[in-house]
This record gives structure tokens, sequence and C-alpha cells, in this order.
């Protein structure tokens, strides 16, 4: 199964992990990513830390665990090769609108980053 076709059917929850240039390490959760090809995806960011490491570190860990019991899913290691400020394009990707504790979510700059794929490995263990 190609790697789109997993995140398209997958349910379940992600968590993206940035660092800055000192290497303090940021988590937090996030929407499945958008496929651009099967080797490129982006998400789209809020102006927070997690955009905010990116800026001096381009490198990123994504952690996906899919519902149930069982430990399943996928670890993406990517690097940032792009990013659109307030593009039309972050509406057209945007899958639906999930609650947000807050309003200002809404008011704040957004980015679409783009990211390659270097490496995909399970959620646990090193062999894909």
């Amino acid at each position: 199964m190609k790697l789109s076709e997993y995140f398209e059917n997958a349910k379940g929850k992600g968590v993206l992990s940035t660092a800055d240039a000192t290497g303090k390490v940021d988590a937090a959760v996030y929407a499945r990513p958008h496929f651009l090809n099967e080797d490129t995806v982006a998400f789209i960011m809020a102006e927070r830390l997690s955009h905010e490491n990116l800026t001096s570190n381009p490198h990123a860990a994504y952690l996906f665990f899919e519902d149930g019991d069982k430990y399943v899913g996928k670890r993406l290691h990517l690097t940032k090769i792009a990013e659109e400020k307030n593009a039309k394009k972050i509406e057209e990707l945007r899958r639906e609108r999930h609650y947000i504790a807050h309003d200002e979510y809404y008011k704040e700059n957004k980015y679409l980053v783009t990211f390659r794929i270097d490496e995909v490995l399970p959620l646990i263990g090193t062999k894909a």
C-alpha cells in the first residue's frame, strides 16, 4: 500500500516534533499530513513554536498512532523544503475544522509547510 493511501484511510492521532537551533525540542498534536506526492507532505501550521523552530532547524519527526489497543502507526523523518504564507492552497487542502480551544487560532497567520520524507519507520521497531 502506498504511504498516501495509508494516511488517507488510517484513523488516529499524530504528533509533530521539531527542535530549535540549540536542540531544544517541542512536540505538538497535528492532523495527518497532506500528501503532495509519495515523497512530499505538507502540514498547515499556525505561527507557533513548531513553525518557529523550523526557521532555524529544518528537520522534524511526525509520529502517528492508529486508533485501537495495539501500538500500530508510522514515524516519518522529515526535512522542510518550502513554505507559503496564508496561501489559497491551505483552504483547498484543509480536510475539516477541528475543535480548537480558543478562537485566536483562526485569526493567526497560517503557513503551508512542505517537507521531503527522508525515512519511514513503523511506530515500534526499525523495520518498515
